[in-house]
């Protein structure tokens, strides 16, 4: 069977597959008005579904999607740019969480939202670690806490000062470094490809922006992630995928507080050109 499929029964010929095609693999052939792709050129098909989705008329298909299996757009559920304002412009880093425990099933939601992000070339090569029990949360935030403190010595004076007011919160039982949070969700990516950490980065922003909708908080965990990177000890226990690394880490919970108001920002610096 041929990778790419548009049933002339239904097809107008409209070539709206062709020019959204990412690879431009789908083309008509001269006198036929159905486009096709190549044999020749299907290694090259990103198996993004462009092409099935952007059909009106349900023609097109891929040997992995029917367009009977795409769930429609619902114009009616897509927000205008009031609301999509408001809702980015109300977005919390939630750093307040209560000690309830939120349900694995709201977690593996959250995940299938993310697993929706974009990806270069759709690889998807986001892996997902959820450190689920509160307390292995508060252990290898101890883990980054030795980070720190390992460092301090070599660190410039200001920096330094910072990390010891750090350390020394978490001595005095304030944990600064994943504040509280009961689940921390790690992103992380194949350790040799190198859009690894904008694709995990893409797909926690995903997971952080649907957090509310599943009543959830969340927050990056930038000490964490930066540990990662660098800490065997906390690497071994996170325990990843095999020639995986951590790209990002999410701190999720029940939000504590609830905000009223929407904080101001800097205007934007924008260089237009042309």
């Amino acid at each position: 069977m041929p990778l790419f499929v548009a049933d002339p029964a239904h097809c107008k010929g409209d070539g709206a597959c062709v020019a959204e095609c990412p690879t431009r693999i789908i083309e008509f052939a001269p006198g036929d008005q159905t486009p096709k792709v190549p044999a020749e050129a299907e290694e090259f098909c990103r198996n993004c579904g462009h092409c099935v989705a952007v059909c009106p008329h349900g023609a097109a298909s891929i040997t992995s999607m029917a367009p009977e299996q795409l769930p429609r757009v619902r114009p009616d559920w897509l927000l205008g740019r009031e609301q999509v304002t408001h809702f980015l412009r109300a977005r919390r880093s939630i750093r307040a969480y209560t000690p309830q425990p939120v349900e694995r099933e709201a977690l593996a939601g959250l995940i299938d939202v993310a697993r929706f992000a974009p990806s270069a070339s759709n690889r998807q090569p986001v892996r997902w670690v959820v450190i689920y029990e509160t307390a292995e949360v508060r252990r290898l935030a101890g883990l980054v806490v030795d980070w720190i403190r390992a460092g301090l010595a070599a660190q410039a004076p200001a920096l330094r000062k910072n990390n010891e007011r750090l350390t020394a919160s978490w001595d005095s039982g304030v944990d600064v470094i994943c504040r509280g949070a009961p689940h921390v969700i790690v992103a992380c990516g194949p350790e040799n490809l190198p859009v690894s950490a904008t694709d995990c980065a893409i797909a926690l922003t995903y997971l952080e922006l649907a957090a509310p909708s599943f009543g959830l908080g969340a927050c990056w965990a930038g000490f964490l992630t930066a540990a990662a990177r660098q800490w065997t000890p906390l690497q071994e226990a996170l325990a990843l995928p095999e020639g995986h690394v951590a790209c990002g880490a999410m701190m999720v919970g029940h939000p504590r507080y609830r905000y009223y108001r929407l904080p101001l920002r800097n205007e934007a610096q924008v260089t237009w050109r042309g």
